[in-house]
Parts: C-alpha cells; structure tokens; sequence
C-alpha cells in the first residue's frame, strides 16, 4: 500500500500540468459547494435570527370583528387568564393611521403610533432609557400619557431626558410623555424607522378610532413548545366566536421560523445537488486521464506483471493514483472555496462560514470520485496481458 502510494505521487509530480489540469475540475466542484452552501446558509440564517429578534415566542392574531360577531380585550384577556401556564404577556394592538402630531410648531408625519397594555414592552423587548413604561392604571384610568422612541424625543426635543413630561398632541389630543425607549436602529434613525413611533394605552386608542373594535393582539407563550397547543386553542375559540375562519389569523413566529429552515435546508439541498454536477463531471474528467496514464505506461505495467506483480497490486497502483488525484484536488478546493466564502461574505455584508457538513459532503464525495472513476481504468490496467504490454513501444 505505502510503495503503490509512493508511486501515486510520483506519477502525479512526473505530470504536474495534466496533474492540476485533472484536479480542475474537482477543485471547482468542492469550492462551488462550499461557497452555495455556505452563502445560503449565512444569508438564510440571518433572516432567522431577524424573526428571532423579532420574538421567537410572539403570537399574533388578526381579526375582522363585525357588529354581530367580534372579539373584545375582555374576551382575549379571559383567554389568557384561563391559560397561566401557557402564556405570559397579552398586549391588544390598536393602530391610528394618518394621525397628526405635534409639539408646538414642529409636526412629524410617518411616527407610527399604537395603542398597547403595559405588557407590550416586555413582549417587543425593548428598553425604557428615560422614565417608565405604560401601567395597567394608566389602562384602566384611560390615561392621557404615552411612550415615544428615540426619534420622536430627538426630534423635537434634542434629547431622551427633555422630552419626560412634556406634552404632544395627537390629533389634538394632548399626551404627557411619561418614557422614552432606548435607540433601535443607529444606522436608521430617521423619519419611519424603528425608533419613530409613539405608544399610548389601548383603552385610549380604541376610543380615537371611534370603531370600538380591537382588531389585533399580540401574545407570549411561556415556551415555545407550548405554541401548537395555544394556537390550536386560540382557533378554537376564534371559531366559536367568527364560524368563519376566514375572519381570523393566528400567526407564531415559531412556525414561520421552523417554515423558513425547512425551505433553508430544501434550497441548500438543491444549491449543492446542482455544485455536485459539475463533481460528477471531474470524475469523468479524472477517468479518461487516468485512461491516458494507463495507455502510456502499458509497458511499465508489463514489466510488473513480468516480474510477478499481481493484478490486485497494479489495480491497486492506479486507484490510489485516482485517489490521491481527487483528494489533492478536493483539499485544494476547500481552502479556496473557504477563502472564497469569506471574501464574498464580507462584500454581501452577511456572517458566512463555511458550513462543516459542506466540507465534509464536498471533501467526502471528491475522494469517493477518485475511487469510483480509477476503478475503471485500474481494472483495464490489472487486466493487460504482459505479453501484450511488453510489445508495446
């Protein structure tokens, strides 16, 4: 084994051209593997981690409440109190659109503005920098207060500390800003981002709409394991109320997630099924080399068989051959798809690595190439009748 592995590299070292020419295809094979996977894998990842942030335990349900059939914060709150174990926070969402803000002269005009429960800053997980958050009281008393964003501080009032008991008008009506939430997004800190919105109790918000209906809630599960088991049960109830089920959507984040890694493992799957053509085609590539390398040297191997080789040791010679071939190649082709996955990770701004099962699959099957593919020409070599191979000039 060790001297038909020696006469591996020496044949290979003897031919360097036709060498790297043969390994060309399974270096790109191996590198366009890992870089596909790897990419996908990175990008796809970072959309997860964004549903993550987002609330991996967060649940909404959206509702088309009508005068005879509709769902009320009493309703949703019963709900929630018959399940303790399940849930841990319930916030209605309650949006004012096209509504006017102002503090003295100045007028924002995309500021998002919501009416939550005290709840809703734990299940956005935020964090106050400037005063408190919303209070039950301040549900149950209609309370005349809110929650600004960054922007919405800055914006008129220079900063977070200022704006504290201050008042804003929306839609005439006046706030007290009784808290400030900390900055979201640095890199988007303007009018419409993540930090231009206002909160105010929902008991308030329901009343501006002038509709009387709660149309959304948002919910947290105590566990994510828990999620089938509230969803089923929300439905059930929604059900009862609606008897239509297309007047009601409860959505799990924990759903959408496990939705989006099994069309993450799907497209990684046909990424690295359609890299591993251009493997099979090295093969082939490897195969009519290693037929060429037999035809050459038909005479060295009659010599062999001359001198008692058998035909399992010249088979041997030239699958090792095949071998080293494709798993020089294959080393080759990890390194620079490695290289490359960095490089071009880093110009699409996204944390790509090279994936270990990429590596192994492409290293694995590049090796395997070299033992299927030099089989064939091994066997025509094993099989030359010495005779006939020593006639050979």
């Amino acid at each position: 084994m060790l001297q038909s592995f020696k006469l591996a590299i020496k044949a290979i070292l003897s031919n360097k051209v036709r060498s790297l020419l043969t390994m060309l295809g399974i270096i790109i094979g191996v590198a366009a593997v890992i870089i596909l996977v790897s990419i996908v894998s990175g990008y796809m990842g970072q959309m997860v981690e964004q549903f993550e942030e987002m609330g991996v335990n967060k649940i909404t349900i959206n509702c088309r409440n009508m005068n005879t059939r509709h769902i009320s914060d009493d309703d949703m709150y019963s709900f929630w109190d018959e399940h303790p174990e399940w849930l841990s926070g319930l916030s209605p969402s309650v949006s004012l659109s096209n509504a006017k803000i102002k503090s003295g002269s100045e007028n924002l005009e995309s500021t998002s503005i919501t009416g939550v429960s005290e709840d809703y800053l734990d299940i956005q997980k935020y964090v106050i920098e400037e005063g408190r958050g919303l209070l039950y009281a301040d549900m149950a008393g209609r309370s005349s207060v809110c929650v600004v964003g960054a922007y919405v501080a800055n914006t008129f009032y220079g900063s977070s500390d200022k704006a504290l008991d201050d008042t804003i008008k929306i839609n005439g009506k006046p706030f007290t800003i009784v808290g400030v939430i900390e900055t979201q997004d640095e890199d988007n800190f303007d009018e419409g981002g993540a930090d231009d919105f206002i909160w105010i109790p929902y008991t308030v918000a329901t009343k501006m709409t002038r509709n009387g209906f709660i149309n959304n809630f948002v919910m947290t599960s105590t566990d994510v394991d828990h999620t089938d088991d509230i969803t089923n049960a929300l439905k059930t109830k929604l059900y009862d109320v609606f008897k239509n089920e297309r007047l009601y959507n409860v959505m799990a984040n924990s759903s959408i997630i496990k939705q989006l890694n099994e069309s993450i493992g799907t497209l990684t799957a046909m990424l690295a099924g359609i890299a591993m053509i251009s493997l099979l085609v090295a093969g082939i590539g490897v195969m009519n080399i290693m037929l060429v390398s037999v035809t050459e040297r038909t005479r060295e191997i009659g010599i062999r068989k001359a001198l008692g080789a058998r035909q399992g040791v010249i088979m041997q010679q030239f699958v090792i051959e095949a071998a080293v071939t494709s798993t020089i190649g294959g080393i080759i082709g990890i390194i620079l798809g490695a290289l490359a996955t960095k490089s071009i990770g880093a110009m699409m701004e996204i944390n790509a690595n090279p994936t270990v099962w990429s590596v192994l699959l492409s290293f694995g099957v590049s090796v395997a190439i070299g033992l299927i593919f030099g089989y064939l020409p091994a066997k025509s070599a094993a099989k030359l009748n010495p005779i006939d191979a020593l006639r050979v000039d």
